[in-house]
């Protein structure tokens, strides 16, 4: 279960960390990153990569009840820091610059990181087995219906905004390419 927060503290000195390396090219630089340079790029790239292995690793550990790849909770821990530290390292990556594609692509990662912690809580609020299964009976029913549909209904949102945020990250990248590579 997820009442130890360990993934949230691990998040945020990881965070610290990167912000650490970020504030001394900062200072070498005497100015923000472009996220055009090489040290942009690599916060954008790593980032990025980090995002897709949370939904495409986390996604199929989750639908793949025959594999035995570890507790789903465990996974859910994964999911959580590496969106966390992923989408940190995007929005460093943006050189707090937020127009165009590139804008709207960042207030969609900014949109489900906070959808994830809205989850997060309605998550804990289901009483689960150490893998992750919902235990029955333990709360009063109406609690437990309660709950089960607060989470079907925060996944109506958060999986299609995911998926939008993955597509225009997707664009984004295309477009990058093009523009800033493809055309010189």
């Amino acid at each position: 279960m997820l009442r130890d927060n360990k993934e949230l503290w691990s998040a945020l000195v990881f965070c610290i960390l990167i912000t650490g390396v970020y504030g001394a090219v900062v200072v070498s630089n005497q100015g923000i990153p472009a996220a055009s340079d090489f040290f942009g790029h690599t916060l954008g790239i790593i980032g990025f990569v980090l995002m897709l292995m949370t939904e495409t690793l986390y996604s199929l550990r989750k639908r793949s009840r025959l594999a035995s790849w570890g507790r789903l909770s465990s996974w859910l821990k994964f999911h959580i820091f590496m969106g966390l530290t992923g989408s940190y390292m995007v929005l460093l990556h943006t050189s707090w610059k937020f127009n165009g594609l590139a804008g709207a692509t960042t207030l969609l990662t900014i949109i489900i990181v906070c959808s994830g912690f809205i989850g997060r809580y309605i998550y804990t609020r289901i009483p689960r087995t150490m893998d992750g299964l919902e235990i029955e009976g333990t709360l009063s029913q109406e609690a437990l219906k309660r709950a089960r549909q607060l989470m079907s209904l925060w996944h109506t949102i958060h999986i299609p905004i995911g998926i939008a945020l993955f597509i225009s990250a997707f664009v984004h990248m295309g477009a990058a390419l093009y523009y800033a590579t493809f055309l010189k």
